[in-house]
């Protein structure tokens, strides 16, 4: 874990500058983009275990970089970083697939925990020892992250994967949402239980075309994955 790849992209020069010495001290391999063009062009030449992006970024904004990521890669992790703690802009980071999303001003040890617990979760998925699901109609492999469906495929990134693997390893039975999101989440605050429910409202489309099929909501408890 220690030499993984992380694209930066930072256009404050200082705070750029501390994240990936201290970064680099931890062993990591950092790439460091002044905007969000640059950013992009680097993710374009390179393979990237995590990306982690400042929202207000010049020439792309980080929403936008995160966007264009994820049409390229939809399991990369990406972790926002953000001078504002306002709700809308971490939902917004959430629905277009973030991993976590840290307000500055950063503490460094804070944010090598969390790149490490989300990137030890993202390289262990081929360890697990079921990655093969029916699910109704549909076929997920978790191995790969892809729903199958009469020859259709979904790709989905890890996040989306684990939540699905999860409901899937209790098929039937209740998931619990407290202890479901400290697994995947790291805790159980406002931010991360409303994440959770946009994964979940993503997981009931992508599985919509199967009317067997429900994930239903155990009011402020968890979910449950049936298939009649």
């Amino acid at each position: 874990m220690s030499s993984a790849k992380i694209l930066l992209a930072e256009d404050d020069e200082n705070l750029g500058y501390i994240l990936k010495e201290y970064l680099e001290m931890k062993e990591y391999q950092v790439t460091l983009a002044r905007d969000g063009e640059e950013g992009l062009e680097y993710f374009q030449q390179a393979n990237y275990d995590l990306c982690l992006l400042d929202v207000m970024l010049p020439k792309k904004d980080g929403f936008t970089l995160a966007t264009e990521i994820r049409a390229m890669n939809t399991s990369v992790p990406i972790i926002f970083l953000t001078a504002k703690a306002l709700k809308v802009d971490k939902l917004k980071g959430y629905k277009i697939g973030a991993d976590d999303y840290i307000v500055k001003p950063v503490d460094e040890e804070e944010l090598d925990a969390r790149i490490r617990a989300i990137i030890k979760r993202s390289s262990t998925t081929a360890e697990n020892s079921t990655s093969n699901y029916e699910i109704g109609n549909y076929q997920f492999d978790y191995t790969n992250l892809r729903l199958s469906l009469n020859g259709e495929v979904q790709q989905m990134t890890q996040k989306e994967g684990d939540m699905l693997k999860a409901l899937c390893d209790h098929q039937g039975n209740f998931l619990d949402r407290k202890s479901t999101l400290k697994s995947l989440w790291g805790e159980s605050d406002y931010f991360n239980r409303r994440s959770m429910d946009v994964f979940i409202s993503r997981l009931r489309k992508y599985l919509s075309k199967d009317s067997s099929i429900t994930i239903r909501n155990v009011h402020g408890k968890g979910f449950v994955l049936e298939v009649k």
